[in-house]
């Protein structure tokens, strides 16, 4: 009894975790498109830069690299690492809103930006599951840790029952 009383608590307390993780799934997408507008503004405040030189973006680029003062190489790696994160964060973004709301999470979890997700998790703020897919998410959480208990808990309960009857048999 104080099992299956365990189990339950187990799983309820697992699918109400469980239902955050759309939540955080959605701020993670808002923090994500906001890094991204800001890597946009940048690049092109550097494109624009060097097409009043009349230069490529990758000709400005390697001037920078190549040139002798440590600031400027610095700044042309700093620039090149800004371009590279733009195109994974665009294509992450894009994944995302492409899935559906249940594969959305499975492709966030498969593919995130730890910088960001991180950031995502030291200001998460929990939020009331009413959406189907906070739901839906709840709902297998909460099977999962009702079911996961009763795993861990069944050798416990055949050595119990055993004692049990040995116990029985001993007295008759």
């Amino acid at each position: 009894m104080l099992t299956r009383r365990l189990a339950l608590a187990i799983g309820l307390m697992c699918g109400l975790l469980g239902t955050q993780w759309p939540e955080f799934s959605q701020q993670y997408r808002q923090r994500l498109g906001g890094a991204l507008d800001e890597l946009t503004r940048i690049v092109a405040a550097f494109d624009a830069e060097a097409a009043s030189r009349s230069l490529t973006r990758a000709e400005a680029v390697a001037r920078l690299e190549d040139n002798a003062d440590p600031l400027a190489r610095e700044r042309g790696a700093a620039i090149e690492g800004d371009i590279a994160r733009q195109a994974r964060l665009a294509r992450r973004l894009a994944a995302l809103r492409d899935a559906g709301p249940l594969a959305r999470l499975i492709v966030m979890a498969g593919d995130f930006d730890s910088a960001t997700a991180g950031q995502t998790l030291r200001n998460f703020e929990p939020a009331v599951p009413v959406t189907a897919e906070s739901l839906t998410v709840g709902a297998l959480a909460l099977v999962w840790g009702w079911g996961a208990t009763h795993l861990c808990a069944w050798p416990i309960r055949r050595r119990w029952r055993a004692r049990r009857a040995a116990r029985k048999a001993e007295t008759a």
